[in-house]
């Protein structure tokens, strides 16, 4: 019984600590946030109850369905851009099929490890009206007054965003997925190749399934890291011109730190967290089908 005590006692002694710091900084702010989302506040005097009001006037926007379509676009960029090319660079590492692969390996990892801002700033230079994607476009078109108007442009704003967000996070991935084909024994690839395997059916049938869980739980990264896209893009345009590189989040902030709505910042903050679970979960169901009718 004593023991039985000591073993309780152990338990909530080490547990309780971060369970309080999950309570304070997780959770309350998430319930605050629901329940102010049902409200009209400035920041001073007393939340006045609206009910649904935010939520209606949220999804009736033009502006936030249209950050909604930017938000989505990032979403797939990342799940079927970022995630792919990140293994392909992987894969190609890991089989040695390039020379000097420390040096590749360094370079695609580098532009993670760079400030968002100092990104935004570098490929503004780039896009600019006296950039060098600008001059090289003039070159190829013999069209000196040549001009970018991809960003004044609705639908084709976000376009160049997608690019640069393409070129910063495939590194991220391609460690994750280089860390754990090294975990792989060499000697199953070698038995296969042995038993007359070709290159692309170790990928398929060995490499691929092996590495199956660590491509889904990236999945869900990439899935809520894009609907929390902000820094660069704020930083690249603010959102604009006329709203058409904005996305969710600088939707939220402006709402919220910029016309002092924080009923409606709340609500649009939540909006992110269920879009965030529903397709994480929508992935979740055909990962489980996947692996079900893979064995």
């Amino acid at each position: 019984m004593h023991n039985k005590f000591r073993k309780r006692y152990s338990y909530w002694l080490l547990t309780t600590p971060g369970l309080v710091v999950f309570l304070l900084v997780i959770m309350f702010p998430v319930v605050y946030s629901v329940s102010l989302s049902f409200t009209e506040w400035s920041g001073y005097g007393t939340p006045k109850f609206v009910g649904m009001k935010n939520y209606i006037d949220i999804l009736s926007d033009s502006i936030f369905l249209h950050g909604l379509r930017n938000n989505l676009l990032i979403v797939f960029i990342s799940v079927l851009g970022q995630i792919p090319l990140g293994f392909i660079f992987a894969y190609i590492l890991h089989r040695r099929m390039v020379s000097g692969g420390r040096f590749f390996q360094t370079m695609i990892f580098l532009p993670i490890t760079i400030s968002s801002v100092v990104v935004a700033l570098l490929w503004n230079q780039i896009f600019s009206a006296s950039g060098i994607f600008t001059a090289f476009i003039r070159i190829i078109t013999e069209n000196p007054r040549y001009v970018i108007g991809m960003f004044e442009q609705k639908n084709l704003a976000i376009v160049p965003i997608l690019f640069v967000l393409l070129w910063m996070h495939t590194g991220t991935y391609m460690v994750i997925y280089l860390a754990n084909l090294q975990k792989i024994s060499p000697s199953i690839i070698e038995a296969a190749q042995i038993d007359g395997a070709s290159e692309g059916q170790t990928l398929r049938r060995i490499i691929l399934p092996s590495m199956f869980p660590v491509i889904a739980t990236t999945a869900i990264f990439a899935i809520s890291g894009s609907l929390k896209a902000f820094d660069l893009i704020y930083a690249m345009t603010g959102g604009g011109p006329a709203h058409f590189s904005e996305v969710i989040a600088i939707y939220m902030y402006v709402n919220t730190f910029k016309y002092y709505k924080y009923g409606f910042g709340s609500a649009a903050s939540i909006i992110i967290i269920l879009l965030s679970v529903g397709l994480i979960l929508i992935l979740q169901f055909f990962t489980r089908r996947i692996e079900r009718r893979n064995g």
